[in-house]
């Protein structure tokens, strides 16, 4: 089974690249579904049909999916979502208002998650492509995950034994409904199906991330920036895809312009994102909608390869020895030393670039040895650990 998540800044074309490779991938034999995690869902656009909020059949072996929050809440979340309407309408919210408000914003994405992972333990399909929302909102779904098993392991156990004492004492005194146990234990369903999809997503035989761009200056610093943080988080990126490229021999001197800009990054791209295989999409003289124009699309990315293929392996972090001390090296991609913290407590590690930050489990062999410095070396951040 394969897991290919496509993401990039808004409007390079990641649906269009997501349901062409969807669509060769089923030619080719593979049952496969593709998936929407964006809220302005545009998948059906793609495919140039009208897609629900369950599993559609599109063609032979391809199935889509646009995940409606509204239906996964009512599914699996109704206690925290009764709750949650609850409290807002005790506060004087007009009821209707309390049970729209009740959905909490980035909903969308997460039952998206919970997608994955159920496809993933059903192992109907062979392959599940998943065309993400744009770069920001992919990387605070992807942190997700290590923010619930964080909170599962370090404050839901407390604040459920102390909300147990506290609740007889301050109920009577106060307006606001308080959780009860069967809205802790939906918590905990919660964070734990959380914590079993982040295991799907970073194992890297099964999962890959695949950046898509245009050759313009913001669209490739997002990227770059995706790239650190996805490799810093211990995803697999194993493709850039370079969507709307210009042809060679434009006379108009608009469009030559232009192409003097796309060969300028380019290069930058080719570079940067080195040994990643990069695929040139060019800019198709009509609309990629529906399945013709989307298997022109992927035979331009991938030829006659496949796209469910991993087109490359390797991994985020490792542990090796040298002169006598033990190195944890980590994948951090286009980061200077001044920008990266590092912080200890107890047997974890927590390392911050930017505005994410991750919380590194250690393993026995490191977590009880002292951090005896850092450095940035050919794109890894390498902490060094004692004797």
């Amino acid at each position: 089974m394969r897991v290919i998540l496509f993401t990039g800044k808004g409007g390079v074309g990641k649906t269009s690249v997501a349901a062409a490779t969807a669509v060769r991938c089923a030619q080719l034999g593979h049952r496969t579904v593709v998936m929407s995690t964006d809220p302005a869902h545009s998948l059906g656009d793609s495919f140039d049909r009208e897609l629900g909020s369950h599993l559609t059949p599109v063609t032979k072996n391809l199935w889509a999916h646009e995940v409606s929050a509204l239906h996964e809440i009512e599914r699996h979340w109704k206690k925290l979502h009764d709750y949650a309407a609850n409290v807002f309408a005790t506060q004087g919210l007009d009821d209707v208002v309390a049970e729209e408000v009740a959905n909490p914003p980035g909903m969308d994405e997460v039952a998206s998650l919970m997608w994955i992972k159920h496809y993933a333990e059903r192992r109907e399909h062979d392959v599940i492509i998943v065309d993400c929302a744009p770069t920001g909102e992919t990387l605070q779904l992807l942190m997700f995950p290590d923010a619930a098993r964080w909170w599962l392991d370090k404050i839901y156990p407390w604040e459920r034994k102390a909300m147990k004492l506290a609740r007889p004492i301050l109920q009577p005194l106060i307006d606001v409904p308080l959780p009860g146990d069967d809205v802790y234990a939906s918590i905990k369903d919660l964070l734990l199906d959380l914590e079993g999809m982040k295991k799907v997503l970073v194992d890297g035989r099964v999962t890959s991330m695949r950046l898509v761009l245009n050759l313009e200056k913001m669209v490739v610093k997002e990227a770059k920036r995706a790239f650190t943080y996805l490799s810093l988080f211990g995803y697999v990126t194993d493709a850039v895809v370079v969507n709307r490229t210009l042809p060679e021999g434009l006379q108009d001197e608009l469009f030559r312009k232009w192409q003097s800009i796309h060969q300028r990054y380019a290069g930058e791209v080719e570079q940067s994102f080195q040994p990643l295989p990069i695929f040139n999409v060019p800019l198709f003289d009509e609309e990629v909608v529906g399945e013709r124009m989307l298997l022109k699309m992927a035979e331009a990315i991938y030829g006659e390869g496949d796209p469910a293929a991993r087109f490359y392996e390797g991994s985020s972090q490792r542990v090796e020895k040298r002169d006598g001390e033990y190195v944890l090296a980590l994948k951090a991609p286009f980061v200077e030393r001044g920008d990266v913290e590092l912080s200890r407590q107890d047997g974890e590690l927590f390392v911050t670039v930017g505005n994410y930050r991750r919380e590194i489990v250690l393993p026995r062999v490191l977590a009880g040895r002292k951090t005896v410095g850092a450095a940035m070396e050919d794109g890894e951040l390498r902490v060094r650990f004692a004797k």
